[in-house]
């Protein structure tokens, strides 16, 4: 029986999105650029997607731009941002426990001469909005800080840092992939400038996400040049079927929302109290995302942990799954003994996980502890 648990990394696609897709595929299947009906009723299908999409993002449906994933939204939110303020300066902050798309990025833009500041957590992954009060300088161009972590669930001071910025020409960006739909807010209530999301964690098609670009970038440099595509600044033919699936997806996930998180934070809670039980085993971080635990055996390696409960049809990760087995970039910035980091797991919750699914990870973790020696 399968026991999926790692939410985090990827969602299961409700039958309904599929079949939004198909017949994205099969019976809508125009060019939107097309100027005949078949296109325009792709046209017109395309737009009614990205306003359903935007009002869930709480911004206006012209400032919301398509893309592959939210690693492309990452990479074009940054490099956008630093064309808008080319002329203030090259300096960046950002965290050093973003995802990896932010980090990579700030690794080969440090090689073409922008300085960047990396902003630690404490134990519990937390950050605050002071620690980038005193990072900031006057030629600080852009502040990149997610919204929710995607290994501890830990919630960061989007908010407070763009209330730090007001008044200043520095823009901010925050990847929400993790904290779209899953945590309340608004792009106007977040007041960043720049906001990445993706559809394949609420439910969606992988391969498609999208970009608020704010007002403040009146003007962004385009990502893509070709057919003018998404009002000139990413062109090539929309990913029509996706974009339906995402929207299918939106509209699912809003029409039980808050039953939705309360049943995930429950289960979060759930897994602690069982999970606790077993001794040794520690939490790590500041769960606040009602969807994401993070939790060491010390002592065991946590790929050996993933292995052992895969085997038994438990998906679970160590770390982010897009770490591929490497050691965690999250858990290293937060300064824990390499026997706690090295031992650590994610586990994840959607609409779908039941208290069944706990009871099974609970019983294999102990079983795999009870088997197994310390390694570490």
């Amino acid at each position: 029986m399968l026991h999926y648990l790692d939410y985090a990394a990827t969602t299961p696609v409700p039958r309904a999105v599929a079949e939004a897709m198909v017949e994205a595929l099969t019976e809508g299947f125009g060019n939107p650029s097309s100027q005949y009906d078949l296109g325009r009723s792709a046209k017109a299908a395309l737009e009614a997607h990205r306003r359903a999409i935007a009002a869930a993002l709480g911004c206006p449906p012209e400032r919301l731009f398509f893309t592959s994933c939210g690693t492309e939204g990452d990479n074009w939110a940054i490099r956008a941002a630093l064309w808008q303020n080319r002329r203030l300066g090259k300096h960046i902050i950002t965290t050093a426990v973003e995802h990896s798309a932010v980090l990579q990025c700030m690794k080969d833009l440090e090689q073409q001469g922008y300085t960047v500041t990396y902003l630690k957590p404490d134990g519990q992954n937390r950050i605050t909005a002071s620690q980038v009060a005193e990072a900031l300088r006057p030629d600080t161009a852009l502040v990149s800080m997610m919204l929710v972590n995607n290994e501890t669930g830990t919630r960061y001071p989007v908010e407070e840092v763009a209330a730090l910025l007001r008044g200043r020409d520095t823009l901010l960006h925050t990847d929400a992939v993790q904290g779209f739909l899953k945590m309340p807010f608004t792009a106007k209530g977040l007041g960043a400038d720049l906001i990445t999301i993706s559809a394949h964690k609420i439910g969606g098609p992988k391969g498609i996400g999208a970009l608020y670009i704010g007002e403040r970038l009146p003007h962004p440099r385009p990502l893509l040049f070709g057919g003018g595509q998404e009002r000139g600044l990413r062109s090539g033919t929309e990913a029509t079927a996706q974009i339906a699936g995402f929207a299918k997806a939106v509209e699912l996930r809003l029409a039980r929302l808050e039953e939705i998180n309360t049943q995930m934070a429950a289960l979060r809670d759930y897994a602690a109290e069982r999970l606790q039980e077993i001794p040794t085993l520690q939490f790590i971080g500041q769960a606040d995302a009602p969807h994401i635990l993070s939790l060491s055996l010390p002592g065991y390696p946590s790929q050996n942990i993933v292995n052992d409960l895969g085997s038994q049809g438990i998906c679970v990760s160590a770390g982010s799954a897009c770490h591929q087995g490497k050691a965690s970039h999250v858990l290293t910035a937060m300064g824990l003994p390499k026997k706690v980091s090295a031992g650590t797991i994610r586990v994840s919750f959607g609409p779908e996980t039941t208290r069944e699914d706990i009871d099974a990870l609970a019983a294999a973790l102990r079983e795999h502890k009870e088997r197994r020696f310390p390694m570490l």
